[in-house]
């Protein structure tokens, strides 16, 4: 009998250890302490659990990244700040490497295993494969894309855009080219963009408004969005010799395209998409290649003067880092989950009892007017039949090394 019990003992050891060990995806992220996903902790505080998909390790993970980092670091900086009144707020992210199938199923872990309540994803391809089953699911869903698509509320009612749509970027290039083309005939565009949902999003509504606005599309190039090498698809290009060149890819395929034009000496100007600005691209290919380089700039760079950069300098204080440590595509993540969490404040104080739902979440997005995010990115404003948070932008331009803007935040309407 006292081997049999020791033995239960062992075995009960074993069994703890082992749940300690093996709870919660290595990819994971819970800024709370506790790891229930039940609807109040034994403080009496509400849990609202907001699932997060990430891609860390696939064809845009270089960007996808820093953004997956900037939306942990907002919660994590809440939970320092002493979190949400009444809530207790956990975000749980999984790396999805950019595959819509395995988008899906982490999707469907999300909000049957964690009972997420809304989500923060990313790609265009997973985010619009995923819309009517989070119409279905009456879960808030916020993604780093903007695709124009998107905004159409009969069949994305639960998905909403943070910052400008590809499409209104594109369209804003547009208007800067037109008010700042040079030379008696009209200006061409070329369009560099890879075969994704993401890549082909604004080409369609890019052609559309050129049109409109007397910007004559000259030429199409396909670029994968892992290219190393471009050269063909530019020396195709440069045969119509295009004065400016709009490009739809992340960071790694817009610095070979930047490096390859370099090489074959084309003297387009280039202008990037917000996922084909920053400071990765400057890293890949050097300042010399990347000097007069434009892009959009949807969201500040950490090294801009902006009232909304004092929080984030406190989080990397307090884990003992900097702004060095961090790049735009960390802040445009923070602005997101900042966004998502907004949201999540007003749904709670409208409903101050019971289990926090999606709806009621939606219901707080739609409330937010002019949200300040301190100059972080464009306000923005949600309705109930508006879901797409601003038309607004910037540009910037790359000289010396460094990104400096050349416009405010506007609208192509302006």
């Amino acid at each position: 009998m006292k081997h049999k019990s020791l033995l239960g003992i062992l075995l009960g050891v074993f069994l703890l250890l082992l749940a300690a060990c093996g709870g919660e995806d290595s990819a994971s992220t819970s800024t709370s302490s506790d790891s229930s996903s039940s609807s109040s902790d034994s403080s009496g505080k509400r849990t609202v659990v907001v699932g997060g998909l990430y891609d860390i390790t696939g064809g845009t993970g270089d960007v996808g990244t820093p953004y997956a980092e900037g939306e942990k670091a907002y919660f994590e900086y809440l939970e320092m700040k002493g979190g949400v009144e009444g809530l207790n707020l956990k975000l749980v992210g999984k790396d999805y490497a950019y595959q819509i199938p395995e988008a899906q199923k982490l999707y469907q872990e999300l909000r049957d295993k964690e009972k997420a309540v809304a989500i923060l994803g990313w790609g265009t391809g997973d985010t619009e494969a995923l819309r009517q089953q989070v119409a279905a699911d009456q879960l808030p869903f916020i993604s780093a894309s903007y695709s124009e698509n998107l905004k159409n509320l009969d069949e994305s009612p639960y998905n909403f855009l943070t910052a400008a749509s590809y499409s209104d970027q594109g369209r804003a290039i547009l208007k800067w080219i037109v008010e700042n083309h040079e030379g008696d005939n009209p200006p061409t565009l070329a369009l560099l963009y890879n075969d994704t949902a993401f890549g082909r999003s604004p080409i369609e509504d890019i052609k559309a408004y050129a049109k409109e606005v007397g910007v004559e599309v000259v030429d199409e190039q396909v670029i994968d969005v892992q290219a190393t090498e471009a050269q063909s698809q530019l020396l195709n290009m440069e045969k119509k010799n295009p004065d400016y060149a709009i490009i739809q890819q992340t960071w790694g395929a817009t610095a070979t395209i930047l490096r390859d034009a370099k090489t074959l000496g084309i003297d387009t100007q280039f202008i990037g998409l917000n996922w084909a600005a920053g400071e990765g691209i400057i890293d890949i290919v050097g300042a010399d290649v990347a000097e007069g380089y434009i892009g959009i700039l949807s969201h500040a760079f950490p090294y801009e003067d902006m009232p909304g950069m004092a929080e984030m300098k406190e989080y990397l204080d307090a884990k003992g880092k900097t702004i060095d440590d961090i790049n735009q595509k960390f802040v445009q993540g923070w602005v997101a989950a900042k966004i998502m969490v907004e949201a999540i404040k007003i749904a709670a104080e409208k409903y101050p009892e019971g289990d926090l739902t999606g709806p009621q979440i939606r219901e707080g997005l739609e409330a937010i007017q002019n949200l300040d995010l301190g100059g972080l990115a464009a306000n923005v404003s949600f309705a109930p039949d508006n879901h797409a948070g601003t038309e607004k932008t910037r540009l910037g331009i790359v000289k010396n090394g460094k990104w400096e803007p050349i416009t405010d935040y506007f609208s192509y309407r302006d």
